[in-house]
């Protein structure tokens, strides 16, 4: 699978426009975003790690932020849509509120820096592992 604008390429037109909506109002959010591919699909990409992906399903289209922790805090608000640990599942006809889109991409963006700062340089002497 290629890259998002690729990907969007292939997706039944009905459905385009819903998709696009969000790759665009991220972008707008998020000017510095990539395009990439992580677990097997299109991804945007923020600082190198996955941001989130937007797939076509025969059912449904989906918003994947990997990581059940977003989804876990704008799922009070989407009442009404399908969702799981990873997912929020919406269509052309009842697509995801752009607050709430605003808010995914924030929120995603917000945990990947935090995971950024959190990670410690490895030491790099002797004395700094504790190997004296």
């Amino acid at each position: 699978m290629g890259t998002v604008t690729e990907y969007l390429d292939t997706v039944d037109p009905a459905n385009r426009g819903a998709m696009q909506r969000v790759v665009d109002r991220s972008r707008e959010l998020l000017p510095d975003l990539e395009e990439g591919v992580s677990y097997g699909m299109p991804a945007l990409m923020y600082r190198g790690k996955p941001l989130l992906s937007v797939m076509e399903t025969r059912r449904h289209l989906a918003i994947y932020p990997y990581s059940g922790y977003v989804v876990s805090r704008v799922a009070e608000r989407l009442e009404g849509f399908s969702l799981s640990t990873g997912a929020i599942r919406f269509s052309a006809a009842q697509p995801v509120p752009a607050d709430v889109l605003d808010d995914l991409v924030r929120l995603r963006r917000d945990e990947i820096e935090r995971g950024r700062r959190r990670q410690p340089a490895p030491p790099r002497t002797l004395a700094e592992r504790g190997d004296t």
